[in-house]
This record gives C-alpha cells, sequence and structure tokens, in this order.
C-alpha cells in the first residue's frame, strides 16, 4: 500500500494525538481552522524564520509553493555547497523542509531549526531528530543539529544585533536519543492513516501538550460544571474523569480538596454562593480615597520593536482610569491610548502620572500584571522609577476577594477571572463586543503597528479598544459596589 506523505508537521501532530493524526487525513473538515491568535503566532514565526535567515549570508532560497519545485530546488541548490533555506527531502513516505541546512565540509551538513521560543523544549528534538531522519534518507551527511531562538536577556539598543537576538543550541546529543524511535513511530502513524475508522482517543493531558489541539469538540461535548471546571484541578481532574467522575459535586468525600475546592463544590450542590461577609468587609475598609480604577493593555512583539525592548516583553500601550474621589460620588474616567506610530510608552507613562494622585488606593485585578510592567517601565525609564517604586504602594488587588473565594458563584464554573465574575455579580458582561479580551486587545494594536489596517480600521479599532479597556475598569467599580452591598445593603 502506498504510504501517505507523512510531513514533519503531521509527525508531531501524530505524537501528540492520534486521533487529531487520523482527521488530518481523512476527515479535515472536523479540524477547525486557526484562529486570529493562532494565525497571528504562525506569522511571528515566519518573521522570526526570515530574520534568523540572515545569520547565514550568501545562503539559496529553496522555497517553493508546490512540494515537486522546492524539492527540484532543493536538488540543484546542493550542488552549489552554501547554506539553503527551507530545502525539502521527500523520500519512502517522509517530508520535511529544512529552516537552514548549513555546509561544514564536502557534503557534510548542519541543521539549524529556527524557533520563536526563548529556549529549547522537548517537541523542538522532536522536530530536528525528524529533520534529521529525512535529510540522511535523501543521503545527506549530518554532523551537528541546532535549534535557533530568542534570547529574552537582549535589550534592542538601534539596529537588531541577530547575534544578540539569537541563542543557537546544540541539540545533537539529544536528538540522538530519540532517534531511532523515529521509524517505529511513523509506521504505526501510517497504520493509524489507513484506517478506516478513527482512533477511540479520549481527552487528556496531551490535549494541551505539547500546543493547545484545535480540535476542541472533544471537550466541548462535555456538560457545564464538569470536572474540569474544578479551581486548579490540573492532573487531577484527568485522573478523576477517567475514574467516571464527570461533574464537580460528584468529587468523592475520600479525595484531598484544597479549601477553595470545598467551597466550589458545596456551591455546586447547593446551587448557591458562598459569600464570607467578615473577609469581604475586612477588604472594603481597607480601601482609602481616592480610588483609582486602573486597567493595561499591552502587546508583546517577539521581535523587539522599542529601543529599551526585549523579546515578548510586555509593552503598556493603553490604559483606562476611573477615579471615585469620596464615596458616593460619579467616577471621572481618564485614558490613554498610543497611536501606534512610535514606542508608546512615554506617553503612556507622562498620562498616567498626570491622572494618578499620591494618596488613596489604585484598584487593579490581579494586580501581579499591572505591578511587573509597572516595574519594567520603572528599569526602562529611570527617570519615573522613584514614582513608580511610590505608586506600587498604594496598589490594592481585587481579585484577593475571589482568589481567596471570599465570594463564589457556581455560575464562575471555577473561575475567578473578571469575565466570569462580573456576570455573575453585576449581570453585565463582554458579550457581544468586537474587542473582548485581552488577546484581541493586544493582537489589534499589534496589527495597528504593523501598518495591517487602513485608516477607516483604525479608527473602529480604536473605538473597540477604549470601549473594552473603559469597560474592565468601570466593571471593578460595579464589583465593589456589589461587594459593599452584600455586607452593608448601600454601596461605598
Amino acid at each position: 500500500m502506498k504510504r501517505k506523505l507523512l510531513s514533519k508537521s503531521k509527525y508531531l501532530n501524530g505524537l501528540q494525538c492520534q486521533k487529531y493524526l487520523w482527521l488530518l487525513f481523512n476527515d479535515k473538515d472536523k479540524v477547525p481552522q486557526p484562529d486570529a491568535s493562532t494565525q497571528h503566532v504562525f506569522a511571528e514565526g515566519h518573521r522570526i524564520g526570515e530574520l534568523a535567515k540572515n545569520l547565514f549570508p550568501d545562503g539559496i532560497e529553496c522555497s517553493c509553493d508546490d512540494l515537486i519545485g522546492n524539492l527540484n530546488n532543493t536538488r540543484q541548490a546542493l550542488k552549489a555547497n552554501r547554506p539553503l533555506f527551507e530545502a525539502g527531502f521527500y523520500v519512502d513516505g517522509y517530508f520535511s523542509r529544512l529552516d537552514i541546512l548549513n555546509p561544514v565540509g564536502d557534503g557534510i551538513w548542519d541543521i539549524y531549526e529556527v524557533k520563536g521560543s526563548t529556549s529549547v523544549k522537548p517537541v523542538n528534538i522532536e522536530d530536528v531528530a525528524f529533520q534529521r531522519h529525512c535529510a540522511q534518507l535523501a543521503g545527506l551527511e549530518i554532523r551537528k543539529c541546532f535549534v535557533v531562538h530568542l534570547n529574552n536577556q537582549y535589550v534592542k539598543n538601534g539596529d537588531i544585533d541577530l547575534h544578540q537576538l539569537f541563542t543557537i543550541e546544540d541539540v545533537t546529543e539529544f536528538s540522538n536519543e530519540v532517534s531511532d524511535c523515529i521509524i517505529d513511530r511513523s509506521e504505526k502513524m501510517w497504520e493509524v492513516i489507513a484506517s478506516p475508522t478513527c482512533p477511540d482517543i479520549g481527552i487528556g493531558p496531551h490535549c494541551s501538550d505539547p500546543y493547545d489541539c484545535p480540535v476542541t469538540w472533544c471537550r466541548e461535548c462535555l456538560p457545564e460544571h464538569n470536572i474540569f471546571d474544578l479551581y486548579r484541578g490540573g492532573k487531577k481532574c484527568f485522573d478523576m474523569f477517567n475514574e467516571g467522575i464527570l461533574f464537580v459535586k460528584d468529587i468523592p468525600k475520600n479525595y484531598k480538596l484544597s479549601a477553595a475546592q470545598k467551597i466550589q463544590q458545596s456551591c455546586e450542590i447547593s446551587g448557591e454562593p458562598s459569600i464570607d461577609r467578615y473577609a469581604i468587609q475586612e477588604f472594603i475598609e481597607s480601601l482609602n480615597y481616592p480610588l483609582y480604577y486602573l486597567d493595561f493593555e499591552t502587546f508583546s512583539p517577539a521581535i523587539p520593536i522599542y529601543d529599551g525592548s526585549r523579546p515578548y516583553q510586555r509593552i503598556p500601550f493603553q490604559f483606562s482610569l476611573h477615579v471615585v474621589k469620596e464615596p458616593g460620588k460619579n467616577p471621572d474616567h481618564y485614558g490613554y491610548l498610543a497611536d501606534g506610530t512610535c514606542d508608546p510608552r512615554p506617553g503612556f507613562l507622562e498620562k498616567l502620572k498626570e491622572h494618578v494622585g499620591d494618596t488613596g488606593n489604585i484598584i487593579t485585578y490581579n494586580m501581579s500584571f499591572e505591578k511587573g510592567v509597572l516595574k519594567e517601565l520603572g528599569e526602562a525609564f529611570p527617570e519615573y522609577s522613584d514614582w513608580i517604586e511610590e505608586t506600587l504602594e498604594q496598589v490594592i488587588d481585587l481579585y484577593a476577594p475571589f482568589r481567596g473565594f471570599s465570594y463564589y458563584h457556581p455560575m464562575q464554573q471555577g473561575s475567578a477571572s473578571i469575565k466570569k465574575v462580573l456576570p455573575v455579580l453585576t449581570g453585565k458582561g463582554y458579550d457581544g463586543m468586537d474587542i473582548g479580551k485581552g488577546d484581541d486587545a493586544s493582537l489589534a494594536f499589534f496589527n495597528i503597528v504593523m501598518r495591517m489596517f487602513s485608516e477607516e480600521e483604525i479608527r473602529k479599532v480604536r473605538q473597540d479598544l477604549e470601549k473594552y479597556c473603559a469597560l474592565d475598569t468601570e466593571g471593578m467599580i460595579w464589583i465593589v459596589e456589589e461587594l459593599s452591598k452584600l455586607v452593608s445593603g448601600t454601596p461605598v
């Protein structure tokens, strides 16, 4: 029987899940298309790969839209004994394109695989080993294998320094350790592909390791309030699921649960919220006016765009600030949204300092994020470091009562995020918004920076960003008001 072409990517898919592999060959319509965030990751990976080629001057591009063209280009380019980009090899059903194939002697080559990560991961070793297997089947002698990844300690200062931006790690020894398994694994994959029926593979940790599987309907068919909603359940959820425990409310008493998990289970059984009025009262009484409800939006370019920034560093481009000066007063709103034409951080800091006073509390939701961003700003802009240090002392975390389950409603489904808390406490939420989560906001601004929108699209996106970020801070006001009602009957 003729083997189907087993590419490197499908080989890695098969290592993760044989059901996914079978669907890719036999029922592709059931595999969802990549969403915008995933497409962005692919696009960033391509940009990183193109940049890494500059580490090897005088290289020959072998890429081609079709397989035959790629193989023919590679066959001709091998004669030149120069670095090759996207060299393709297809032998006995195995196929792989190599990011960079570098000559180190007469007929001897090194493989360089470029990754957008900041470290070498186990899946990268499997990736490189498969590439070497394909190249060796084609008759090449491979000396060493390397992974080229981003150096997250590199700080841009002027033009990108490629030799500082990238770290090159020798993974030859590690790839040797997994090479012996490739043939047996591949043979089993071809058997799966040729099978008339899809393998019955249940959900498990493999669904998100090493990547989130796009075939989400495996898990979406589960009923609401299932065992995977257990707060910080991790591997424990899969263990219980495999034992036939489907709902949080049905977890046996002999299972060791954390205090928060016990509260969650109790709420699932009763259908009622759990309210620790004493802890909530303590939180409300700890607030000192004026109250500054603050939320940031950031984006994290893989390749640093601005001087003084590192790969994947969080770059704040927007804030929303609602200020309640006294109890019962209507809030004043201030905001900042960069235009995307230059480094947004100086303007961000200038406006934030202008509107945040030196008394009262700054209320955030999950303060580790805002605090972390501010600390990085203090490092990049020392003239603001003293002000930032003082400002950090004012921050209070609205996440705390929910993270500690001082308030928990079964409709939160094991989550303490503001996206879950806001609707159950206030009846308001993010449904129907064109930008309704942080990842969408980050991607939207990145696309503005990269000039991927028309002027009309930019105006629409900016309106959506302002609406989304403002809801985060206004929503925090509503949450504090509802918490206050729970303990005193009147809002702060």
